[in-house]
């Protein structure tokens, strides 16, 4: 069988469920340090004192619930929180991510597609820690001090709405962010009822940016959620 040398990388799991746990600290631990934690409390606790680099959280804890865990870890910190949960239903998401949640997964999901979520948090933080005046991502290139866009090495014109909204999902990419997230973030909060707007504004965006605007590679929908700027 093959193994990995163990990263200085921290992991916490947070979740009262001891099989779960297990099966997340025997899934990481060749890969990563694993912290845990059994509930929200002592998430936040572990949190503060061991700095760990990605929280893998559950919803359902027994002091409170993980959306609030995550509301109370953003008041300090901006560590990528993956969230995991048996809840499926659009409220329970959208709620995480306006909470500050970076990911979202369904309980069960698969080893290899937990490891794949834990990597994009990581590059995400990273690239926040060393953000570039550049961004490129396949053929997308966004210079931020020159405000220029090219596509395949071509110029793209884009209104100051559409560029604000490219350049907060490049902050983020990798995250889904809300409607209302997003809405706030461009107009204000007086704003956060009109989706259509938005959603003009996207269409729009894809229209300049994707090779095809009815398959989006770069700014894919979360259904009922958000969008998320896919990292190619």
């Amino acid at each position: 069988m093959s193994t990995f040398p163990v990263s200085s990388l921290k992991i916490l799991v947070v979740d009262d469920e001891r099989p779960i746990r297990r099966f997340l600290n025997a899934s990481l631990t060749n890969r990563y340090t694993v912290l845990e934690a059994e509930n929200g409390g002592d998430a936040i606790q572990s949190a503060a004192v061991h700095n760990p680099d990605v929280i893998i959280l559950d919803l359902g804890l027994p002091d409170m619930d993980g959306t609030e865990v995550t509301r109370r870890l953003r008041e300090w910190t901006d560590v990528p929180v993956i969230v995991i949960s048996v809840r499926e239903g659009e409220d329970d998401k959208i709620a995480a991510f306006d909470a500050g949640a970076d990911d979202y997964l369904v309980k069960p999901f698969s080893t290899s597609e937990l490891l794949a979520r834990i990597r994009v948090a990581l590059r995400r933080s990273n690239k926040a820690e060393t953000e570039s005046a550049v961004y490129q991502n396949e053929g997308l290139l966004v210079d931020f001090v020159k405000r220029e866009v090219r596509i395949n090495n071509s110029p793209v014109t884009l209104t100051p709405t559409e560029y604000n909204i490219l350049k907060i999902l490049i902050y983020h990419a990798g995250k889904v962010l809300t409607h209302q997230q997003l809405i706030r973030e461009v107009w204000g909060g007086n704003y956060e009822a009109d989706s259509h707007l938005l959603r003009v504004n996207i269409s729009n965006l894809r229209r300049k940016i994707e090779n095809d605007q009815l398959k989006p590679r770069q700014i894919v929908t979360e259904p009922g959620v958000g969008y998320r700027l896919r990292e190619l």
